[in-house]
């Protein structure tokens, strides 16, 4: 292992030797970028421990509860091996611990009469008073915190000591302080606060309601002084009546959203002004309605409408015909009397007259239709001002196809507004989504001004500089990388040449060397001369004569080893 590492070690000391100061600069850049990300990767990643979220442990059914309440919300909760729950951090406890609170998912406290299981020596009197005294504020305290709207409660209770005299005892007092919960009206219903009340007297003995005081925690108001609630349940009804309008305007705007901006989109909408004006006040109306008797019901499979209606429908009809002949009014008295007959009688006697009576009497029936009926509340008048933006074109090119540019560097936009009879349809669409009224008063009025996109247009523009900025310092550091290549392949050609001139030369200088020393050998040879070679040139000679007859047997592999020789070099 030890050989293994010293090899490695060899071999990476003598790749960094051959390396230039180019690669050596990159490679240091890649290993400090590299350690730079794992930081920053070690800290982003790094989490806080879980903290409780309540210093106390929590039963199994409660705790059980609370868990499902916060993975509900999505929230990380654990239960350790003591019973504490426990969450991710701090600011999920605090917000949640007061949640759940409010909700009534606190841990469930002892029981206020456990004061009186420790027996001691040392009780006297007195304290057995102060703990029943401590006991009846918490099991009051306990009842007012288990009913519905109630987040909180204070109960101070005075029990006085019981006097040889009636005349002379004590009332026995109470003073409540109440917390509603959030959007709870249980504190201003009069029904519910008598109910709290009652509780609160039937609780303690000897308590009376006069000598109960119930104070709103948030307010600091007596509440049980029911004397001044006449006006705040007046005030209610007005707050609710007003609930009511609001909830109709926020009816009436998303109706009127909903049709426009499937149309228009989400941005270019707005309703700037819904306002709806309501008689609250009780009416009582009687009608009778008389119409025609229907024959003959409408066929709905004819285009027209082939029913029979008429008028009336007689029931019974009677016909007079009377006819008489005779002497005129002639009155006389009784046989044997003088006539008693006025004097414009006397003139008409003995004068013959005829009369004839004629006449029709029906009886006819018709629908008739009574109704009685009771209005509450009811629209007044319905006011809705809406406000559309027209469109926005961008980016805009000029005639060599380039994107054209505002004076800040940004996009060069263009307005176009919404024509009139767009407008006009618009209208009709916002009436029907109110149910416009004209009798009724209703006012529909649909504007096109142009919205305020400063800031969008702004960030806009400035990522639209930032991109471009961004291109160029991309560009010219492309160009930049690409110029310092084509020097670093060019400087690594240079050094090849001179490298390769440099070997070319000493190969020419041994061989030189070696052709006179050839030559001297060879006229030394001619010349009789006895020649005495070195144990160098011997081997020398012999490693030459082995290269040449190897390269002659074995071309093949002595190029691969010249090949690998250059390769190297």
């Amino acid at each position: 292992m030890n050989e293994w590492f010293k090899k490695t070690f060899g071999t990476i000391k003598e790749k960094w030797g051959k390396w230039s100061i180019v690669q050596k600069v990159l490679l240091i850049g890649i290993i400090v970028l590299v350690i730079a990300a794992v930081v920053i990767l070690i800290a982003v990643s790094g989490n806080k421990a879980a903290v409780r979220l309540f210093n106390s442990p929590v039963d199994a059914s409660q705790r059980h509860q609370i868990v499902n309440r916060l993975q509900k919300d999505g929230i990380n909760a654990d239960v350790d091996s003591e019973g504490y729950i426990t969450v991710d951090n701090d600011s999920i406890a605090t917000r949640y611990r007061s949640i759940l609170v409010s909700e009534g998912f606190e841990p469930t406290e002892k029981d206020p009469y456990s004061l009186f299981d420790t027996q001691r020596w040392s009780r006297t009197k007195f304290d057995d008073m102060v703990n029943w005294q401590r006991a009846q504020e918490a099991a009051v305290q306990q009842h007012l915190e288990q009913l519905d709207g109630i987040r909180a409660a204070h109960v101070t209770l005075s029990l006085p000591e019981k006097a040889a005299f009636s005349d002379d005892q004590n009332p026995t007092t109470a003073s409540v302080i109440l917390f509603a919960k959030q959007g709870s009206d249980v504190l201003a219903s009069r029904s519910r606060i008598k109910g709290i009340q009652h509780l609160v007297m039937r609780s303690v003995e000897g308590l009376s309601e006069e000598n109960i005081t119930i104070l709103n925690g948030d307010t600091n108001e007596e509440i049980n002084d029911f004397e001044g609630l006449d006006e705040l349940e007046r005030t209610n009804i007005t707050d609710k009546q007003q609930k009511l309008i609001r909830k109709l305007e926020s009816e009436y705007s998303l109706s009127v959203l909903k049709s426009l901006q499937n149309t228009y989109g989400v941005n270019r909408v707005k309703v700037a002004n819904m306002k709806i004006e309501m008689d609250m006040g009780k009416k009582s109306s009687t009608s009778e309605e008389h119409s025609g008797i229907k024959l003959k019901e409408d066929n709905p499979t004819t285009p027209y409408d082939d029913g029979e209606v008429v008028q009336s429908i007689v029931i019974s009809e009677e016909t007079v015909d009377k006819k008489a002949t005779g002497t005129g009014f002639n009155p006389e008295g009784p046989a044997g009397v003088e006539a008693q007959n006025p004097t414009v009688y006397s003139d008409m006697s003995n004068v013959i007259t005829e009369t004839t009576e004629k006449g029709v009497k029906r009886n006819l029936v018709v629908n008739t239709k009574h109704t009685q009926a009771e209005e509450a509340p009811s629209i007044d008048r319905v006011t809705v001002s809406v406000n559309i933006d027209g469109r926005w074109q961008y980016p805009l090119y000029d005639e060599n196809g380039k994107i054209r540019l505002s004076e800040s560097g940004g996009y060069e936009r263009t307005y176009v507004p919404i024509s009139e009879e767009e407008l006009a349809q618009v209208t009709k669409l916002v009436q029907n989504a109110v149910g416009y009224d004209a009798v009724r008063g209703d006012s529909v009025v649909v504007t096109n001004v142009p919205f305020d996109h400063y800031d969008e247009f702004r960030a806009e523009d400035e990522k639209f500089i930032k991109a471009q900025n961004t291109k160029k310092v991309i560009f010219y550091s492309l160009i930049a990388l690409a110029i310092i290549l084509v020097l670093f392949i060019i400087i690594r050609l240079i050094s090849k040449e001179m490298e390769r001139r440099r070997r070319l030369r000493e190969e020419e200088m041994l061989r030189r060397q070696q052709q006179e020393r050839e030559q001297a050998l060879w006229d030394a040879k001619e010349q009789g001369m006895e020649v005495t070679l070195s144990v160098e040139e011997r081997r020398r000679a012999e490693l030459q004569e082995n290269a040449i007859a190897m390269a002659k047997n074995h071309p093949e592999d002595v190029a691969m080893l010249l090949r690998t020789w250059l390769m190297e070099e």
